[in-house]
């Protein structure tokens, strides 16, 4: 009885090691097959010249990214590249560096007769050349492979494949390569990036973008414009930055991600710039075209930005931002500066700088913070001032941890000047005292704040007119062919001869 049991245990456990194994190559060849039905789309794209379909296939990148593995990498290159053995064994070499050397010794074979795997029959040998002789589909395989090597960690064989990828584009002038080229120059940078040579590819991006704006390249145009931004701002060079900007114009049919990229590199050079209105606006636009629940790195470095600048502009962010799931961790630092600001504590103020200093540095937002020691100061007289009506400098300058009382004298007179509070000074007996509040709404701060978001709701509109879309020759479907025009032509002719021939009979 207990062998009995013995032997259905193993049987089971050779039943569950099995259907593991047969749903792991279930999944690969999905995967496969849709990777093989993008490239149909991206055939399709090409024969009716219509980049849409392409456009398409790039939003499930990120969908299939997610789900590459050796097998299915090796699979792809054998199936396209069968009759080009040069090309297949670069890509496979490029595959095989980013795999295990145990692996590589395991799974050499990579023909089906050597796997021992069912050989795809789904399309003809002639039929993969064809597909792969053109050279969009054959982009769309380098750019899998390269995004492959990304995400193993292999950055020696990721250089390379990303030179060849590039090396191809640079030679082709087809506008069906231009939402392809666009998302090869990205991860071009972004491979040079995290090998920490992106200052070497600035000539490079500056050429394909002089070619790009000649070619009318929107979306091209507008991702260089963004990577040469990054590349500025990666090595703080914020004039060359600004310099670029004024230089170049940003096309307005550039997709909402590169948008909001656009957006918010803008809004940290006009943050670094002092125009810290500006610099509000651009980065809380970027926030809102910034996907919302995805590209969670980017929202978060927007909102440490934007954060900041509302600090620095005196106003408090709302609380519900930092109570965010996916922003609160992140954001942690950043509340407890907003406490410190919002209190007007100037103790707490360095507390924070010195415990997040090394953050906010790497973060690239120390240099803006330093400047919130101002803010802290005014926000803490205009508290002192609410709750005063007469107090001395002396008491000023203890409550705000200043050197000495007259420091304190000369920062409260620019309080006054700045408009921060109502209140005179008197130097003979060293004392401020406040005037009695006036009502708010006796101001012009209602109105200026009823304007500033009926100007955001008009910008919104006017970007969604922009960017609506019309299905194409749909104008001139009322409009007549020739073949019908010849035909009313004769009809009118036939019946002004017949209505000739009744006026005889009369």
């Amino acid at each position: 009885m207990v062998e009995i049991n013995d032997v259905e245990m193993k049987e089971a456990d050779q039943a569950t090691t099995s259907n593991t194994t047969a749903t792991s190559k279930d999944a690969n060849t999905l995967t496969l097959d849709d990777i093989k039905e993008q490239v149909r789309t991206i055939e399709k794209a090409v024969n009716s010249k219509e980049p849409r379909y392409i456009l398409r296939v790039l939003r499930a990148l990120a969908s299939t990214r997610k789900r590459l593995n050796e097998e299915i990498v090796r699979r792809l290159i054998s199936f396209y590249y069968g009759s080009n053995p040069s090309e297949k064994e670069s890509l496979l070499g490029f595959a095989y560096s980013a795999a295990q050397p145990m692996d590589v010794d395991m799974e050499k074979p990579s023909t089906p007769a050597a796997t021992g795997e069912k050989q795809t029959t789904s399309r003809p040998q002639t039929s993969r050349t064809r597909a792969v002789a053109i050279p969009e589909v054959d982009l769309y395989i380098h750019l899998i492979v390269l995004l492959y090597l990304i995400d193993r960690n292999a950055l020696k064989p990721a250089l390379d494949c990303a030179k060849r990828l590039v090396d191809k584009t640079s030679v082709l002038n087809r506008r069906t390569l231009d939402l392809l080229a666009a998302k090869c120059y990205f991860y071009y940078a972004r491979i040079f990036e995290l090998n920490n040579m992106l200052d070497t590819i600035r000539p490079f991006l500056h050429s394909r973008l002089r070619t790009a704006t000649l070619r009318n390249d929107f979306e091209g145009t507008a991702v260089l414009i963004n990577l040469l931004l990054r590349n500025y701002l990666h090595y703080n060079l914020y004039s060359q930055a600004q310099k670029l900007v004024l230089k170049s114009v940003f096309p307005d049919h550039a997709s909402n991600n590169e948008w909001a990229r656009y957006l918010y590199y803008l809004g940290r050079i006009r943050a670094m710039q002092l125009e810290y209105t500006k610099a509000h606006q651009h980065l809380l636009t970027a926030t809102r075209k910034a996907p919302q629940q995805t590209a969670i790195g980017f929202r978060q470095d927007a909102h440490k930005f934007l954060i900041t600048v509302e600090l620095l502009l005196g106003d408090i962010p709302d609380k519900a931002t930092f109570e965010n799931p996916q922003l609160k961790r992140s954001l942690d630092p950043y509340y407890q500066l907003t406490l410190a600001v919002r209190a007007g504590d100037l103790g707490r103020f360095k507390e924070v700088l010195d415990a997040f200093s090394d953050r906010f540095q790497r973060e690239k937002t120390w240099s803006l913070i330093i400047r919130l020691r101002h803010n802290v100061i005014k926000t803490g007289i205009k508290m002192i001032s609410l709750s005063y009506a007469k107090i001395s400098f002396s008491d000023v300058a203890r409550k705000l941890q200043l050197d000495s009382p007259e420091d304190a004298e000369y920062i409260v007179a620019k309080a006054i000047r700045d408009g921060v509070i109502e209140a005179t000074i008197n130097h003979e007996q060293g004392y401020v005292q406040s005037r009695e509040i006036v009502d708010v709404y006796t101001t012009r701060e209602p109105m200026n704040a009823f304007h500033q978001r009926i100007e955001f709701c008009l910008k919104v509109h006017n970007e969604a007119v922009k960017a609506m879309r019309y299905p194409p020759k749909k104008y001139n479907e009322d409009l007549e062919t020739a073949q019908e025009r010849r035909e009313r032509e004769q009809e009118e002719l036939e019946y002004a001869k017949e209505m000739a021939d009744d006026e005889d009979d009369f």
